[in-house]
């Protein structure tokens, strides 16, 4: 560092071993858009990861973001205006986000996903038929505002491909081949065209003699790995730095400001100056078992999610150190999830829940909760209904042979590629799908109440024979049929439970990521617990407490607000 750079980063006697105008702690999609934006408006940005790897929770995420009215939308002739987004959110967040902070994602948004297109490598595509997830409420859509990143070639990353955090393997066809969500609906519905796209897939994987030589990895990226790459890419544009294995340890405060952060870098402590403030972009706490069961509802284990195992919420306690306030501690982006033997991430139930021929219950054989719903309210059904009475942490996914033979669910191909014979051995000697001539035996291996859940299927039974659920209503609203299978009528997400032999797992309240972290305001500043701002210091993603407050409203709920807050930050704290 030169002479005139380390007088200028001296400040109360200290010294510091860098300088820069904005230092952002993380380095998924959030982290990636701060920086881009701010260097853009002329001003010096530094990321530092404290893992090997970047991308975050991000690269293992599908990579759709949430934007109410972005120019896709309009590109394809759907309609949608601020006005009907905004109603959107005040009726599904119910009041618990300030008004203020969700003008401003419906004003910013947009403008923050035109920006990255156009300035940056950032190529979305719109999924005009995946619903918002409560399409009914007021001013819900029955598309289009959900986009999610074309294929990216992982070469344009050069060496850092290396570097790219991998895609959970749920998101990866046999573990290897990536595909996008509107292919993978494309091919779960058997629409006309599947066995191309499937041939296609299969063919573009293969082909890459050169990578199948060195790797399995697929250099096709897509989903997270995708989002990711492009805003890297957009990064090594403008040579904006990204310093991994860098653990910011502790906030340095100067008259009441926040004016950098005390690192580790392989051991050795950096101190770095941030002039115009650090941004908290480190992700939830949801990889941490001591924080999880101080906050969260009880019983959560870390191994429950699906999300980066480096989300330990270093960045909300080092904001809690300086007397920040925090909200919504309590809540996560919840999902149904299964532990596979074997694996070092648990896989979420997404698709699996809502086709028919399953049901989901209790300890003791009652069914709880419409299976089909967003899955963020599947977990919050768990915990809302457990009791010592009803257990309902963990819950039990029941099948049978017909939904075993013609779905995919967890980590099995339906039987009809994958027959039982041919699961892996490892989860055969786990026991891991618990299976069984009667739902007796069933109910036995499971440790469920046998009476309650033969009354459950019975009742299930009933109901898809009519394609009315009186209990839940499964299968009513659009979204829940997204994920239905459209060749089954009357009800694409009801079917009997009738033919042995009868299947179950074991299914965990499970999350991507946890909502809860620092209050800020409508600015991403950072409030301390009496709510005035704590000048220097902001957080955006899972690091802040939610934007959404304790909804969820359609797919890319996370990564919108974590990208658009992003852009917020550096458009108003760097230049003009």
């Amino acid at each position: 560092m030169s002479t005139d750079l380390r007088n200028a980063a001296r400040a109360g006697g200290t010294s510091w071993d860098h300088a820069v105008d904005l230092l952002v702690v993380g380095s998924g999609a959030g982290a990636m858009t701060t920086a881009i934006c701010a260097h853009d408006r002329g001003g010096k940005a530094l990321l530092i990861e404290k893992t090997p790897l970047y991308g975050g929770a991000s690269a293992m995420s599908g990579g759709s973001l949430w934007i109410p009215n972005n120019h896709l939308m309009a590109a394809a002739g759907v309609d949608d205006t601020p006005a009907e987004a905004l109603a959107y959110l005040e009726h599904i967040t119910s009041g618990a986000v300030p008004r203020e902070k969700l003008v401003r994602y419906v004003e910013t948004a947009p403008k923050m996903l035109r920006y990255l297109s156009e300035r940056g490598r950032l190529r979305m595509q719109s999924m005009l038929t995946y619903t918002d997830y409560y399409p009914e409420a007021p001013g819900g859509k029955p598309g289009g505002r959900s986009v999610e990143p074309d294929h990216f070639d992982a070469r344009e990353l050069g060496d850092d491909f290396a570097r790219l955090r991998e895609p959970a393997l749920q998101e990866l066809v046999a573990g290897r081949m990536s595909m996008t969500a509107t292919e993978a609906h494309h091919l779960l519905a058997r629409h006309p065209g599947w066995i191309g796209l499937t041939a296609k897939i299969m063919g573009r994987y293969w082909l890459d003699v050169g990578q199948r030589l060195k790797s399995k990895r697929d250099r096709c990226l897509s989903l997270g790995n995708a989002l990711v790459a492009m805003l890297r890419r957009s990064m090594l544009d403008r040579q904006i730095p990204l310093w991994l294995e860098t653990a910011a340890r502790e906030l340095v405060v100067e008259n009441e400001r926040v004016v950098g952060v005390v690192a580790e870098q392989r051991g050795r402590t950096l101190r770095i100056r941030a002039e115009r403030g650090v941004v908290l972009a480190a992700g939830g706490f949801e990889s941490s078992d001591a924080m999880r069961k101080q906050y969260l509802p009880n019983p959560t284990e870390a191994a429950w999610t699906t999300a980066n195992p480096g989300n330990t919420g270093d960045a909300i306690r080092m904001g809690l150190a300086l007397g920040a306030g925090i909200d919504l501690m309590d809540d996560a982006w919840w999902g149904p999830t299964t532990v596979v033997p074997g694996e070092d991430r648990a896989r979420m139930l997404v698709i699996e829940k809502g086709l028919p021929g399953s049901i989901f219950v209790n300890k003791r054989g009652e069914r709880f909760v419409n299976e089909a719903s967003p899955y963020n309210d599947i977990c919050k059904a768990m915990y809302a209904k457990h009791s010592p009475q009803s257990p309902c942490v963990p819950a039990y996914m029941i099948f049978d042979a017909t939904y075993r033979k013609k779905y995919p669910c967890g980590p099995f191909f339906p039987g009809s590629q994958q027959p039982d014979w041919a699961l892996p051995r490892r989860l055969k000697e786990a026991r891991y799908l618990k299976k069984a001539a009667t739902l007796d035996q069933l109910a036995a291996e499971l440790g469920i109440d046998a009476a309650g859940l033969k009354a459950s299927v019975a009742r299930m039974n009933e109901f898809a024979r009519n394609g009315k659920d009186l209990d839940f209503h499964r299968g009513e609203s659009r979204f829940d049929r997204y994920y239905g299978d459209e060749k089954v009528q009357p009800n694409p997400c009801l079917a009997p439970l009738q033919a042995p032999p009868y299947y179950g797992l074991v299914v965990y309240a499970g999350d991507l990521g946890t909502k809860g972290g620092l209050t800020v305001d409508a600015g991403a500043h950072v409030l301390r617990a009496d709510g005035t701002v704590i000048p220097g210091l902001f957080a955006i993603g899972n690091c802040s407490a939610s934007a959404m407050g304790r909804t969820y409203p359609g797919a890319g709920g996370t990564l919108g607000p974590a990208m658009t807050f992003g852009y917020i930050v550096a458009c108003d704290n760097i230049g003009t």
